[in-house]
């Protein structure tokens, strides 16, 4: 998608059922939420999504299956920049600091891991510049 993603808190809640499922039906997204929304707010909800593009439906028997065609990567880059302007002073630092302490030692490790490898990407890049 070219144009930034906007998503409401509402629509953030409902697609993101949809990432954490392959598909879902509209009673189904309503059964995962935490609130006890009416089916016909879940249905306009999705329907908005899908007018917006991040979602689509197929139909299977008498439902309809909806799922996120936009991902959550996309979807959080507008959301996560908006983090870091107005709680970390535009600062991937201090925003990782803050996530740090909330980790285990084995998410650590696996942070870690992340780390390494696109430090060796990198490097490689650089090297192939070079």
């Amino acid at each position: 998608m070219t144009e930034p993603i906007d998503l409401t808190p509402r629509e953030l809640d409902v697609i993101a059922v949809l990432w954490r499922r392959e598909s879902a039906s509209v009673a189904d997204v309503r059964a995962a939420l935490d609130d006890d929304l009416a089916y016909t707010t879940v249905l306009t909800v999705l329907q908005g999504l899908e007018r917006k593009g991040h979602v689509t439906h197929q139909r299977e028997g008498r439902r309809y299956l909806y799922r996120a065609v936009t991902s959550s990567r996309d979807a959080g880059a507008p959301l996560l920049d908006r983090l870091l302007d107005s709680l970390y002073r535009r600062s991937p630092v201090r925003l990782v600091a803050h996530l740090v302490e909330r980790v285990s030692e084995e998410e650590l490790k696996e942070i870690r891991g992340l780390i390494d490898e696109r430090l060796e990407q990198d490097r490689d890049r650089a090297e192939e510049e070079s």
